[in-house]
């Protein structure tokens, strides 16, 4: 069984939204806000931090561009940025893949502490707790 990131770049060849010596970006299948993007290895690679130097100048720059085309074409208020690092971070796919995920005025009722709502009740670290 294939790994479907190494495939995209093959089977979704036509809707690869950008890409450079090493990366490539597509609009996410499953979108949590429009224009969630994927910025993608085309090596094989399952995480952030076996990327080389060169690599992750790569990935900074397809990531930049891509941030750029999103704000053109979709006109965000802000954004995401967030690598699922390991099974027990929530990485289901072994091959690494960066969101870049626009947001929205309004699109929740509280943004503060934006990716810190993977623990709800710590996200809003505004609140001190009284000991």
């Amino acid at each position: 069984m294939g790994c479907i990131f190494c495939d995209l770049s093959v089977t979704k060849k036509d809707e690869i939204v950008l890409e450079n010596e090493h990366f490539f970006s597509i609009y996410d299948d499953n979108p949590i806000s429009e224009g969630h993007s994927l910025i993608i290895p085309k090596e094989h690679v399952d995480s952030f931090f076996k990327l080389s130097p060169e690599q992750v100048n790569n990935m900074y720059e397809l990531l930049g561009k891509m941030k750029n085309a999103v704000d053109e074409r979709f006109n965000p208020d802000g954004y995401n940025i967030g690598i699922n690092e390991g099974r027990d971070a929530g990485q289901t796919v072994s091959h690494l893949h960066i969101h870049l995920i626009p947001r929205y005025r309004g699109d929740v009722e509280n943004p503060t502490g934006g990716v810190r709502h993977i623990f709800p009740e710590k996200a809003d670290y505004t609140k001190k707790s009284k000991k």
